[in-house]
């Protein structure tokens, strides 16, 4: 019997624009999630939340289940935060981003919050923008620069695919696992996780 190897990522940042597919969809039956496919077709990325949908928490995991961020929704908020905890060897429990609702004058949300290196003396700061319908946003950077775009999937002939398959378009220098984290985020606001 043939055994079958996963690929690892040797880096979870690029030199160059990077092109993912997000298919809201756990691999494993009937649970919720999502798996993400990098543009040669593997696994890089799942997600797979086995209680029930919009959980509290939810785990970030690379194709060998290596748990790379724990995502927590903290209780008694009044507009709801979030936190993304990395998993390293050296486990501190500081979280290493926050996102947070951002509310607008008619009480819905207008956009998300996010600080990132909570833990060290400079933290980056970005803003995760709606776009025209819940499955897309924008990350921009505190400069007003894009640093990723999540957007429904359009296939070469032209064919909108459905809501639950999406194109994550990250930037150069900017960190997969950590996009893709602030996706989850978004995911679990929107009720699509």
């Amino acid at each position: 019997m043939a055994k079958v190897y996963p690929h690892t990522l040797s880096s979870s940042t690029s030199s160059k624009q990077e092109v993912f597919t997000v298919w809201m969809k756990s691999l494993i039956l009937h649970s919720h999630g999502c798996t993400v496919f990098n543009s040669s077709g593997r696994v890089v990325y799942r997600v797979d939340n086995y209680n029930h949908k919009c959980s509290s928490q939810v785990f970030l995991m690379d194709i060998t289940g290596k748990v790379l961020f724990t995502i927590v929704k903290k209780k008694f908020t009044v507009l709801g935060r979030w936190e993304g905890y990395r998993v390293t060897g050296t486990d501190k429990r500081k979280p290493g981003f926050r996102v947070r609702k951002k509310l607008g004058i008619l009480g819905a949300y207008t956009h998300l919050e996010v600080v990132v290196g909570l833990d060290v003396n400079q933290p980056c700061q970005y803003t995760m923008e709606n776009q025209s319908c819940k499955s897309s946003c924008k990350i921009i950077d505190n400069f007003g620069g894009l640093v990723a775009e999540v957007k429904r999937k359009i296939t070469t002939s032209g064919v909108i695919l459905g809501e639950d398959v999406l194109t994550m378009v990250v930037e150069p220098y900017m960190d997969h696992s950590l996009v893709m984290g602030l996706l989850l985020v978004f995911g679990l606001i929107n009720n699509k996780l």
